[in-house]
């Protein structure tokens, strides 16, 4: 699997199949009782915004989606009755929502729900076209007020299919979409006869929200975990991170998402650069994190690294393979300036980025109340920050099959005010995706800074270290945490 842009997937030409909830089923969906398990935090914030954006009539583009191919003609009758089982086994994709002035209000469709037919849609003869149609599927019927919140359909043409599946983002995560295309797959290849492992047993998202809530309620604002985000936040003026280079755009400004991608290095470099973290003591994931704080620290003078990662939180019940979602954010600061080497920063991100998944221990929502009270934050509450996350796929449970191997995961593209970057391995490589402001300025700064990280990298794989230097300092550095020149 590789995350990508939309706009990259574009399947062979062929017979566009939909899936649709059946008459009855819709019927059953829409009188859903009232359920009382609250959303999770990010469900709500989630579900709040998607209904401000309704209201201002902007295109719906918070799902996410992902792709495969498959071999075999389509059996259309199997394929319903796996995503009746898919359904089925994840109790959370039963729901809708509705956002009142009291709150939002979940809606549980019974599991009888769960019966699905198929609707022939034309036929796919070309990529823009084929853009248009999926994009139009997603925005319009992969949303959290009406069931289902997601959308699946095939591409199908002699001897292959392409099969694709969108979500609301309400209903996943990205860890849930790298999880469903293979889980998908499996519950087809076991309904037409075929191999496949049956899937693993999966906690429900409603258990965990509840769960998220009453975890939340033990932290106060002297919990050490609090505490450890308002030192940080401190440090830094109350001011959340942001992208270290110049994207064009005043103080608030967003422009429409311009998806990067970007090859860092291939298996062997990427081996070569892991027995250098573990060199320097640290891990993969903490040197890159090392890595990146070089980067702003060379380009921009930034001498203490400051970012938010993403961390999973399925650890805390049985959701290793749920659909839902299930992570946590926090802060990851270390020193950068006053460090000679790669291996010496590598160290200090890698106690910095422990530190960071200790403290997304603590419910976000928990930590932003705590900080919004104390003034902590203040205004900065509203302001998206620029983000860095990594993910080694090599360890998700669908690795080494057709379906995941030949995967495409992408999201939906709205507007951005920084470019936040998606840095992942897998057994081929070690590559990023971010998105960024489609503006000229963002485009020369974002080639620079990314053109940057991949020579630090490509340097630590080959040399199994790097000497940091203020040699490729060009601008003046501005904002908090940056040296004097």
């Amino acid at each position: 699997m590789i995350i990508t842009a939309m706009g990259s997937w574009n399947p062979a030409p062929g017979r566009l199949l939909e899936w649709h909830p059946t008459p009855a089923a819709q019927a059953r969906a829409a009188t859903a009782p009232v359920d009382s398990t609250p959303p999770s935090f990010l469900q709500e914030d989630h579900l709040k915004a998607a209904w401000a954006a309704r209201q201002r009539g902007d295109v719906h583009t918070a799902y996410t989606g992902v792709a495969t191919e498959i071999d075999g003609d389509v059996d259309t009758a199997a394929m319903s009755r796996a995503l009746a089982a898919y359904v089925l086994r994840h109790e959370g994709l039963r729901c809708w929502f509705e956002v009142e002035s009291t709150g939002v209000v979940r809606h549980l469709a019974e599991p009888e729900v769960a019966e699905f037919e198929a609707v022939d849609a034309g036929e796919s003869t070309d990529d823009d076209e084929f853009q248009r149609y999926v994009r139009r599927r997603f925005s319009t019927e992969a949303t959290a007020d009406v069931w289902p919140g997601f959308v699946i359909g095939v591409v199908s043409r002699p001897g292959s299919f392409t099969l694709y599946y969108g979500a609301d983002h309400a209903f996943t995560d990205g860890g849930s979409q790298a999880l469903v295309i293979s889980e998908l797959a499996d519950l087809y290849a076991l309904e037409i006869g075929g191999r496949a492992p049956k899937p693993a047993e999966a906690g429900s998202h409603l258990a965990y929200a509840a769960e998220e809530r009453a975890r939340a309620a033990t932290y106060g604002p002297d919990s050490p975990e609090i505490t450890a985000w308002r030192d940080i936040f401190t440090r830094h003026d109350g001011s959340m991170p942001r992208f270290p280079l110049d994207l064009g755009l005043a103080p608030g400004e967003r422009a429409p998402v311009r998806i990067v991608e970007r090859h860092l290095l291939d298996a062997g470099e990427v081996a070569a650069f892991d027995a250098a973290c573990k060199a320097a003591g640290a891990r993969m994931s903490s040197g890159i994190f090392a890595a990146v704080g070089i980067t702003d620290f060379e380009l921009a003078g930034t001498a203490e690294y400051f970012g938010i990662t993403v961390l999973s939180t399925r650890h805390h019940g049985d959701y290793g393979q749920s659909q839902g979602w299930f992570v946590n954010f926090a802060p990851v600061a270390f020193e950068v300036a006053g460090n000679e080497k790669f291996s010496d920063v590598a160290a200090l991100a890698h106690s910095g980025f422990e530190q960071a998944k200790q403290i997304a221990e603590a419910p976000v929502h928990a930590v932003l109340g705590a900080l919004a009270a104390d003034g902590t934050l203040g205004s900065e509450l509203a302001v998206s920050p620029n983000m860095l996350s990594y993910i080694d796929f090599r360890w998700f449970p669908g690795v080494g099959r057709a379906a995941d191997t030949r995967a495409k995961h992408f999201t939906g593209e709205g507007s951005t005010s920084n470019a936040s970057m998606w840095i992942n391995r897998d057994g081929e490589h070690l590559y990023l995706v971010a998105q960024t402001p489609d503006t000229d300025t963002a485009a020369t700064s974002v080639e620079r800074y990314h053109a940057h990280l991949a020579h630090v990298l490509e340097t630590i794989a080959r040399e199994g270290n790097y000497v940091l230097s203020l040699d490729h300092l060009v601008q003046e550095p501005a904002g908090a945490g940056h040296l004097d020149h």
